[in-house]
């Protein structure tokens, strides 16, 4: 199963998942001069990322919408990217948060489980309901792909519905529950499903009823540094140092930006970014 595979990644490099969020403002003028397409300005700024920090990241994350607004160059970009992360062994999750339903969604599921777009994993909305999620269970049942299903995210306009009450629970458990049964048939060796959920790391007050009502769902845990979550916050979502993955873009990517000689050291802050972020949620490795 994929997630065993993410499972022992996590295990040997950490939890730390790099979002590949390439804003136009993140790049550094040099690429921008140096190609003229902006496919290859995208994708350079991305593998250089991914090179100096390959071997410390078990997961990518591109959100996809930084290639939409770029047109078909910029899905070009995305394509490349998820390609020469494969290239190099390591995993990849797309992030897409398709909530779609029947025909559509598999297509949806064909077209980044398949193909130029194809991920590891992918992120889903549940709203419309649980038949948004069927589509994609064929690629589970494989054993080759996973999902990550939004539950409770971190922006704050997640109160306005996930945090209603209805008969005496949350909407968010309301539709965990739900998802949890599901997500008993793709367990993998390691105890974990491939069917996971996306858990905002920035509201901690609930965070371990969450993790223990969950034991045996795989997390994806945005809201890391930049929207305000600390290494301690997000450790509470965690089963020990596994059992999720905590995303970070900004904070990552845009290192560099943070000191003067960034672009002419690039690689090195980075790296840094990624070493400095594993410490502070706990792993320690080298």
């Amino acid at each position: 199963m994929i997630i065993d595979k993410l499972y022992q990644e996590v295990e040997k490099k950490g939890m730390v998942c790099v979002g590949l969020d390439p804003n136009i403002d993140y790049i550094p003028a040099e690429l921008k001069e140096k190609y003229q397409d902006i496919d290859e300005i995208i994708f350079q700024f991305n593998k250089r990322v991914i090179d100096c920090t390959f071997d410390l990241v078990p997961i990518y994350k591109p959100q996809i919408a930084f290639y939409e607004a770029f047109g078909l160059k910029g899905l070009m970009a995305y394509s490349k990217t998820l390609k020469y992360v494969k290239s190099l062994g390591n995993l990849t999750l797309g992030d897409i948060k398709r909530g779609d339903i029947s025909t559509t969604a598999a297509m949806y599921g064909k077209g980044h489980f398949t193909g130029d777009f194809e991920a590891d994993f992918i992120t889903l909305n549940p709203f419309m309901g649980y038949d948004t999620i069927e589509p994609y269970l064929p690629y589970l049942r494989e054993g080759t792909k996973g999902v990550f299903v939004l539950l409770r995210t971190s922006n704050k306009g997640a109160n306005d519905i996930q945090y209603k009450d209805s008969e005496g629970k949350k909407i968010y458990y309301h539709i965990g529950d739900n998802l949890n049964a599901m997500a008993e048939e793709f367990m993998g060796e390691c105890g974990y499903s491939s069917l996971g959920l996306v858990i905002g790391g920035t509201h901690t007050d609930e965070a371990i009823e969450i993790r223990d009502r969950y034991p045996n769902m795989y997390f994806l845990i945005p809201g890391y540094n930049a929207q305000g979550a600390s290494g301690d916050d997000v450790k509470l979502y965690l089963n020990g140092l596994n059992g999720g993955i905590v995303n970070s873009s900004r904070g990552i990517i845009c290192a560099y930006m943070k000191e003067k000689d960034g672009y002419e050291n690039f690689d090195y802050f980075t790296r840094k970014a990624v070493i400095d972020m594993r410490k502070d949620i706990g792993f320690n490795q080298i």
